[in-house]
């Protein structure tokens, strides 16, 4: 059987992208969680937490979403760079990765990763900046989940997440956040 072209790089795409469920999120390391979430469960909640932003925001949740379920796409060919590692390294465009990744893509394919991807960095859109604050709204409710548990040392994560959003809808559920318990939900 012949396999065209298109969805031969689709396919390979497709399993690069499944590197994300394997990479945990490095940096939570060094604060000694000794089994940290993937770069793909991060990137799950991102996408949720930025469509109710978005929503919240006046915003498209949709848009927002898919902004975030590109966001950490490039990682799959740098890993998940610790901020200790830009002392060392310079930050790699993910523009540049992406256009990589995609160089072999069907044209509409390629495109929607890309323009997602430079929407994204750019931040100058309303869904992109509910994307990016869904980004460190989610490190924040993590660092605290860990917390909950009885890792320590993570206040450097819940700190910088909640001094860097830019969105009210994002400042007020970090405020929130801080004040309740990850197992609130179960209570309601």
């Amino acid at each position: 059987m012949t396999v065209p072209d298109d969805a031969t790089a689709l396919a390979a795409f497709g399993y690069e992208l499944g590197i994300l469920k394997r990479m945990r999120r490095t940096g939570w390391w060094h604060a000694g969680v000794r089994d940290p979430e993937s770069v793909a469960e991060h990137t799950m909640r991102v996408a949720q937490l930025a469509a109710i932003i978005a929503v919240e925001e006046n915003a498209d949740p949709a848009r927002a979403a898919l902004l975030a379920l590109w966001h950490d796409t490039q990682e799959t060919r740098t890993g998940d760079l610790p901020h200790t590692a830009t002392k060392y390294l310079s930050k790699p465009d993910p523009r540049q990765i992406t256009a990589d990744q995609t160089a072999a893509l069907p044209a509409r394919a390629r495109d929607m990763v890309r323009h997602a991807v430079d929407e994204y960095e750019a931040r100058d859109t309303r869904e992109a900046l509910c994307a990016a604050d869904a980004d460190k709204l989610e490190m924040l409710l993590q660092a605290v989940e860990y917390r909950e548990i009885g890792v320590q040392r993570v206040d450097g994560w819940i700190n910088s997440a909640h001094n860097n959003l830019q969105t009210d809808t994002a400042r007020r559920i970090a405020d929130a956040a801080l004040h309740v318990s990850p197992l609130a939900w179960r209570d309601r």
